[in-house]
């Protein structure tokens, strides 16, 4: 059974780039998102083994939704993505409960790495 992922982005072009990396390496993109709400809302309907999540977007941010939906569910794994790669933001995605952070724009082989990192539990825990 191919591993079933929550896309979310406030920007469609960045979850089609996205998706086309992971549909291309046999994942399965099985609903996409464009802001905290929906996310946390989808995640409920769909129960992913994975999300991506943008960090910036408008009303609820991808580190609230992460922080709802790790505590609707605490073995959800989520790899927040970002175009910012400040120190700060990094921690706290991890502090918020996400296991792995990837920056835009997305060089494929650096996302499938995170994406099976997160997947395996073999990441090393950083907080």
């Amino acid at each position: 059974m191919k591993t079933r992922i929550l896309l979310v982005d406030d920007a469609k072009f960045m979850r089609m780039i996205l998706r086309d990396i992971l549909q291309n390496a046999g994942f399965e993109v099985v609903a996409e998102a464009n802001n905290g709400e929906q996310a946390i809302k989808t995640y409920q309907e769909v129960k992913p083994d994975l999300v991506t999540m943008d960090i910036i977007m408008p009303g609820i941010s991808g580190l609230e939704a992460a922080k709802a939906i790790i505590k609707s569910d605490p073995s959800a794994k989520i790899l927040m993505v970002s175009a910012m790669s400040q120190q700060e933001l990094v921690k706290e995605s991890l502090d918020a409960g996400a296991s792995e952070f990837v920056v835009k724009p997305f060089v494929t082989d650096e996302v499938l790495e995170k994406v099976k990192k997160v997947l395996d539990h073999s990441y090393v825990d950083s907080k």
